[in-house]
């Protein structure tokens, strides 16, 4: 008798980490079939971008509204089955701080800079770095391609890396410099690296329905876009369209951290970044601000700042964040990639 209890406990326990292992990752869109919804619906949903049960579930009723041969009816049908499978109510603050103590950090490959970020670049949110040309930016995303890949305990992510490249200044080799610095073979480096190149801002928004698809499929740590704004200098111009340029802007962003959400992904953002006199410092000099304005000031979860200290040193300054304290960190520039700054 105490055996048969004993299996029945046993049966019990592993249907049920079974279930806490589907609840930790995204559910694929095809599970809504088991709550009545028609496969060749469930296929339009994938058209549409929308992959995962989650992303039908934080969508706005307009937006499938718009998926091209599903009715009112069905909408309203997806919905109802949609946030059956995925809560969307209040939870308790206990719960959040659990969830919170599980999130993956990404060490940058410099102490003193994790130190400031408390462990390292944190998944699930918008991280953005803003700076001047050669502050660093593109070599701290190449840095990060890499230690993302390590096993958690040396403060990777275990996962690979998506990574939207609007100026062309992504470097393979550089890759392979870094790796050698952490013991990783080179070629899976470089395997686990999904590239792509943009070349306008709707191509740019496009590529986000892709990535959403390869995360579906295989386990991404990162998502890096160097530079969101980039494109939107040279695509919208003037003040005539500010607006659209703003709008557009404001849905990439969205698009962005739905992925945050949906994946657990990190994502990294790099900005641009423009001179500008404030009046009530005109003898200061001109101070360099990102551009992007509010929208992008409040999309992001963690702002960064880096500029140029001496020779291959930088500094980096949170700007805003939820939960770190503004701080600076300096770190060097090498062929490793970023590394602790040598006094």
């Amino acid at each position: 008798m105490d055996q048969l209890q004993h299996q029945k406990h046993h049966k019990m326990a592993e249907e049920r980490s079974e279930m806490e292992e589907m609840q930790h990752g995204p559910c694929p869109v095809e599970q809504l079939q088991a709550s009545g919804i028609a496969a060749l619906d469930v296929k339009k949903l994938k058209d549409a971008g929308l992959c995962t049960v989650e992303s039908v579930a934080y969508s706005p009723r307009k937006d499938l509204l718009q998926i091209k041969g599903i009715s009112e009816a069905k909408v309203d049908k997806i919905i109802e089955a949609a946030s059956k499978l995925v809560p969307l109510g209040f939870t308790s603050a206990k719960q959040l701080h659990a969830q919170r103590l599980e999130i993956i950090q990404i060490t940058s490959g410099s102490r003193e800079l994790d130190k400031i970020l408390e462990g390292g670049l944190e998944t699930g949110s918008i991280t953005e770095i803003y700076g001047e040309f050669r502050s660093g930016k593109t070599q701290l995303c190449h840095t990060l391609c890499v230690t993302c890949q390590l096993p958690l305990d040396q403060g990777g992510g275990e996962g690979k890396v998506l990574y939207i490249d609007a100026e062309g200044t992504f470097r393979p080799q550089r890759l392979l410099q870094i790796a050698d610095r952490f013991g990783l073979n080179a070629a899976d480096v470089l395997e686990n690296v999904a590239y792509a190149r943009a070349y306008n801002t709707d191509h740019q928004s496009r590529l986000l329905l892709e990535a959403a698809s390869m995360m579906v499929e295989a386990r991404f740590a990162l998502m890096i876009v160097d530079s969101a704004t980039a494109l939107y200098r040279t695509d919208f111009s003037g003040r005539g369209e500010l607006s659209a340029r703003q709008m557009h802007l404001a849905k990439f962003l969205r698009s962005l951290q739905k992925l945050a959400d949906e994946f657990g992904v990190a994502v990294v953002i790099t900005n641009q970044v423009v001179a500008q006199v404030d009046g009530s410092a005109m003898f200061a000099g001109p101070q360099n601000k990102p551009i992007g304005g509010n929208i992008m000031a409040h999309a992001s979860t963690t702002r960064l700042a880096l500029r140029k200290g001496r020779g291959e040193e930088r500094i980096c300054k949170v700007i805003s964040s939820p939960c770190l304290p503004e701080a600076e960190a300096r770190f060097q520039i090498s062929s490793e990639g970023v590394t602790d700054a040598k006094d």
